[in-house]
């Protein structure tokens, strides 16, 4: 039953950071037009109507979409100055108590970005140029907030098992 739940964890993490980078690949094209039409604009050619717009909201899904990968590769910063000092179960002990803090911290973001997405899709807001209803873009960044949530949520139960020593990760 881990195995399944470490596999499907995995690939839905996975598949949030391929989804960033495919956005940051089109941001990356589209910075590319836009700057090209505005140095071409004697030729008759222009910027891309609204491309800070679409780089703000881009880039904020972007972000939130690879914070899962992030966890769930242990991939965040950490000290280890003193990691030697603690020894393996003092170490499996910091790591559960690092995993529940950035789940605490995940499930706030996703949260407080939840209720925005609730306030701006309620009063309509949107951006300037392009128009677009600004809730969108938290709903994009909330997609990737639950994401971390539940990412966050199985690397408690992946440090939990190490630190009981009923993982692989025991053995290390």
């Amino acid at each position: 039953m881990y195995n399944m739940l470490n596999t499907g964890v995995g690939w839905l993490a996975r598949v949030m950071a391929i989804l960033g980078g495919i956005v940051l690949i089109g941001l990356i094209i589209m910075t590319c037009l836009s700057i090209t039409g505005r140095a071409l604009i004697p030729l008759g050619l222009g910027p891309v109507p609204g491309d800070f717009e679409l780089v703000e909201a881009g880039v904020a899904f972007a972000i939130f979409a690879f914070l899962p990968w992030c966890q769930y590769n242990r991939g965040h910063a950490r000290v280890d100055l003193f990691q030697p000092a603690y020894g393996r179960f003092g170490n499996r002990l910091i790591d559960l108590v690092a995993d529940v803090m950035m789940f605490i911290a995940a499930y706030i973001i996703a949260w407080r970005l939840y209720l925005g997405m609730m306030d701006k899709y309620n009063y309509h807001e949107t951006t300037f140029i392009l128009q677009f209803e600004i809730w969108m873009a938290y709903a994009a960044g909330f997609l990737g907030a639950s994401v971390f949530v539940i990412v966050a949520a199985f690397c408690i139960l992946r440090s939990l098992r190490a630190l009981l020593g009923r993982s692989s990760e025991a053995n290390a």
